[in-house]
């Protein structure tokens, strides 16, 4: 079979990035947060750092530009049975849904992929991740627009899907960091209460044209239930955001400061219930886990404002 538009063999997985770019006719455009990946060697990897048990029935790519890690994620799908078989026992092929702001790539990847498109293995939706519904899908493998990550990645993480995501090494390490560590703080702790998160590999800028201004890094988010409860996800979310607003304070002052960011009507109720040593010390020390606890008692005695 062969691609109506390229006149290449519709098998996926080996398009050339520069040559796609070249035929995409447009040059990612810095200004508009477009960096794309260019080197082989890394969007041959990406796919495979999905947890080797995640579905891989229905991928999700935000940001596929001209396409490079499109190719690659049409090939993991449709080498990869979905859950659902026929009744002759033959595995039905996945699916990817892109999802591009920019028209002119939107249109270049429909056009590039129509075989793809036209055997239902594509579909390419045009808007911003931030706005559009989100389909259902299994799981997400993205370069993702920098500029927008942390919204686009918070979006994504309460779907509890496996995620491989391209960060900025700098956020990338925000999100992996371990209570005590300098670059901990509120992005840790809400990340991992949703996931596992770990960095898999760090991209230098020459892989990307036009290379960005900082070195990257692809982590992967493997989805699972936290060690702990909270009775209001919202306002847990909303009160680690507040103390990390008072890092350098203690807790107790951290606290009793950002009543208006955590929405207490009594802080000082809080503080009374509170265990001394947790009040004493600071929010970049308190594991998740401690958060959660402060957070229940901060519900319990401080009557929040409803999330």
């Amino acid at each position: 079979m062969t691609d109506s538009s390229t006149g290449e063999d519709a098998a996926y997985g080996g398009r050339d990035p520069d040559a796609l770019a070249r035929r995409a006719g447009s040059r990612a455009d810095p200004d508009r947060d477009q960096h794309f990946l260019v080197d082989d060697r890394v969007l041959d990897r990406i796919p495979g750092y999905l947890p080797d048990d995640a579905d891989r029935s229905h991928l999700l790519e935000i940001g596929g530009g001209a396409g490079a890690l499109t190719d690659r994620l049409l090939a993991a799908a449709t080498a990869a049975p979905t859950a659902d078989a026929t009744p002759a026992g033959t595995a039905e092929p996945g699916h990817v849904t892109v999802i591009e702001r920019d028209g002119v790539f939107a249109d270049f990847l429909r056009e590039e992929f129509a075989t793809a498109v036209a055997d239902g293995l594509l579909d390419v939706v045009e808007g911003d991740a931030l706005d559009v519904d989100l389909p259902p899908f299994s799981a997400c493998v993205a370069n993702l627009p920098y500029g927008v990550s942390s919204e686009i990645a918070f979006r994504l993480l309460p779907e509890k899907k496996p995620l491989v995501l391209m960060f900025q090494a700098e956020f990338a390490e925000r999100m992996v960091a371990s209570a005590g560590e300098s670059e901990y703080g509120r992005l840790s702790v809400s990340a991992q209460h949703y996931a596992d998160v770990e960095i898999v590999e760090r991209v230098p800028k020459e892989a990307f044209d036009p290379q960005p201004a900082v070195e990257s890094a692809v982590v992967r988010c493997t989805p699972r239930d936290p060690e702990y409860t909270v009775g209001d996800e919202a306002f847990f979310l909303r009160f680690v955001k507040a103390l990390f607003t008072q890092r350098r304070k203690t807790v107790r002052n951290a606290v009793r400061n950002t009543a208006h960011i955590s929405g207490l009507d009594d802080p000082e109720a809080v503080v009374d219930a509170a265990d001394e040593e947790l009040l004493s010390s600071r929010p970049g020390t308190l594991e998740p886990a401690a958060f959660a606890a402060l957070a229940e008692l901060a519900r319990e005695r401080g009557s929040p404002t409803e999330s």
